[in-house]
């Protein structure tokens, strides 16, 4: 252990720093000054994105996480009680971030290769993502035979992630006043059907490399209406879709048009628009570092059914894994929370892995 005090020191004072997406400068500023401390690791800085690596050949392994939280929700300041700390991104990822930097202050390089990868604008639209700036400035920087994000996910493997989906179904109507409806056709009176065909939905459950990865379509709004008195001509149903690692992104767009067809009459003019896509990406727990890092955990792997960087090294063909300290649930929640006992295991098990 380096320095004084316990790991969850180590978190409470990076929680102690504020920064909220688009705002990580300070914290950025307090982890390049610990990893320009390591003579064994080459520091580079892309705005307030870090990427510190070992040099040399050989199999390499990437360590990712994310500098910035959501904005506070009256828990921005760092609170211990014995062995748990609450506090503003305590989880969702400071714990993890805090681990990467415990890997970082190690005397002598592990005998793998190493990247750990601090980026910024994970919590907000994916044009900002600082992983897509590390890439624009030197591809290289992020390649690896493995890669692991520190997101929270109560020191399990979670394995690959689920792929997005937003979705907006118009219906089409014709106006008219609504003293005399029967003149015109309701939209909005359409979306029964609809909605009916949404909640239907069968929730697909494939088992992937052992990991059941649980299929998901919501309602998330709806938009329509022109005033109080005229009979709405038109009505757009917005829609999220998390779909399971075994299929891409159009094949699940499919799959929903598939699915909701009874409920629409293209004749009238009905559409549905896929408005942003995002793949999953698959276990790949037959991979040498991933399977022995299963193993250090001793714990059975899961499925993530979120979305996660893990999806960015996966499209360049790098297998990766969620693992971190913190349970997923209590992300973004006024209750954010990490243990002591969590955090001890995820380091313990990562400097196996890097130190067989």
């Amino acid at each position: 252990m380096t320095g004084g005090g316990d790991l969850l020191d180590r978190v409470a004072e990076l929680v102690a720093v504020p920064s909220v997406s688009q705002e990580e400068a300070a914290l950025a500023d307090l982890v390049e000054g610990r990893l320009r401390t390591t003579s064994w690791l080459e520091v580079g800085r892309i705005g307030d994105n870090l990427v510190a690596r070992t040099s040399g050949p050989g199999p390499r392994l990437v360590v990712a996480g994310h500098l910035d939280t959501v904005p506070p929700n009256g828990n921005a300041a760092p609170r211990r009680d014995r062995d748990v700390l609450w506090g503003l991104g305590a989880a969702d990822m400071k714990a993890g971030l805090a681990v990467m930097l415990e890997l970082a202050a190690e005397r002598r390089p592990p005998p793998i290769g190493l990247t750990l990868a601090f980026y910024v604008a994970e919590e907000i639209g994916r044009e900002h993502n600082g992983l897509l700036q590390i890439e624009a400035a030197d591809p290289t920087l992020l390649s690896g035979d493995a890669a692991i994000l520190c997101e929270p996910t109560g020191a399990v493997v979670e394995a690959g992630c689920q792929g997005s989906l937003a979705l907006a179904v118009t219906l089409v109507g014709v106006r008219a006043h609504t003293a005399r409806p029967w003149r015109g056709a309701n939209a909005i009176h359409r979306l029964g059907p609809l909605i009916e065909r949404v909640a239907d939905w069968p929730q697909r459950r494939p088992a992937i490399d052992g990991c059941t990865y649980r299929e998901a379509l919501q309602a998330v709004g709806v938009q329509g209406g022109v005033a109080g008195n005229v009979v709405p001509d038109s009505v757009t149903l917005s829609l999220n879709h998390r779909f399971a690692p075994d299929r891409t992104a159009q094949q699940a767009a499919e799959a929903v048009r598939a699915h909701l067809a009874p409920a629409l009459d293209e004749t009238l003019g009905d559409s549905t628009v896929v408005r942003d896509a995002a793949g999953g990406a698959p276990p790949n727990l037959d991979h040498r570092l991933l399977a022995r890092l299963v193993e250090e955990t001793g714990v059975a792997p899961r499925a993530k059914l979120g979305w996660t960087d893990v999806a960015f090294f996966a499209q360049r063909g790098i297998p990766a894994a969620n693992f971190g300290p913190g349970d997923p649930e209590l992300a973004h929640t006024a209750d954010e929370n990490v243990t002591l006992t969590d955090v001890q295991a995820v380091h313990r098990a990562l400097r196996s892995l890097l130190r067989p």
